[in-house]
């Protein structure tokens, strides 16, 4: 992990040196990062030079290499230097290896409730920023009754489980203990309503104890053919 001022550093250098290859003076990288001195320059260099950043190169004066850039940096899509494009593969790496696998049930009804599918062989592989806390699994949409939710059939949502959800949340119900939907939750006058997103279906009103909430929606993703 760079210190800021490496990173400022490294990215000051990189920058100058994209349309030539002749590296600032350390007078200029100096001015650049607000140093009193060279002396501290010559340090940051030497440092970035140990972690494989930079790479002097021998019998040239101001002679540098940009190695790599920062980890997480996300180069100009311009930006076509070896050094970028290290990076760029590396982010990518960074990226995989940070994804979480959750369970794919397989599809939900969200027109006609089916009986869910629990395959746990099935996986798919999930941002950590699409999940909450918790224990989370994924649902293949089969249907168009939630589309003004943004809903839309072949989606893929994620649910969060929990056995409970105030009205107005979207949530995985279990009806009659066998037929599992995606629908929108409140209840009235004691009874458990079933909400619909599109205005061709009605409500499905039912007794509670007809009604178990096995999850509620987080997020979805969209693959596009």
């Amino acid at each position: 992990m760079l210190t800021k001022k490496q990173k400022d550093l490294l990215l000051f250098i990189h920058e100058r040196m994209r349309t030539g290859d002749i590296a600032p003076s350390f007078d200029e990288m100096r001015e650049a990062l607000g140093l009193q001195s060279k002396s501290g320059i010559h340090r940051l260099v030497t440092a970035l030079v140990e972690r494989g950043y930079l790479e002097r190169l021998p019998h040239r004066a101001r002679a540098l290499e940009v190695k790599k850039l920062p980890e997480g940096y996300a180069p100009d899509s311009n930006d076509s230097t070896p050094a970028a494009n290290t990076t760029r593969a590396t982010n990518d790496v960074y990226a995989i290896a940070a994804m979480q696998s959750i369970p794919l049930y397989g599809r939900i009804a969200a027109g006609t409730p089916i009986e869910a599918i629990r395959d746990e062989t099935r996986q798919v592989e999930i941002p950590p920023s699409m999940l909450g806390r918790g224990d989370h699994y994924a649902l293949e949409v089969d249907g168009d009754s939630m589309i003004k939710a943004g809903i839309n059939d072949g989606d893929t949502v994620i649910i969060q489980k929990c056995d409970n959800a105030p009205d107005g949340t979207i949530v995985v119900a279990l009806v009659d203990g066998e037929e599992v939907t995606l629908k929108r939750i409140k209840r009235d006058q004691g009874k458990v309503v079933l909400v619909p997103e599109n205005d061709a279906y009605e409500d499905r009103v039912l007794e509670p104890d007809r009604v178990r909430i096995q999850g509620k929606l987080i997020s979805l993703f969209r693959t596009y053919h």
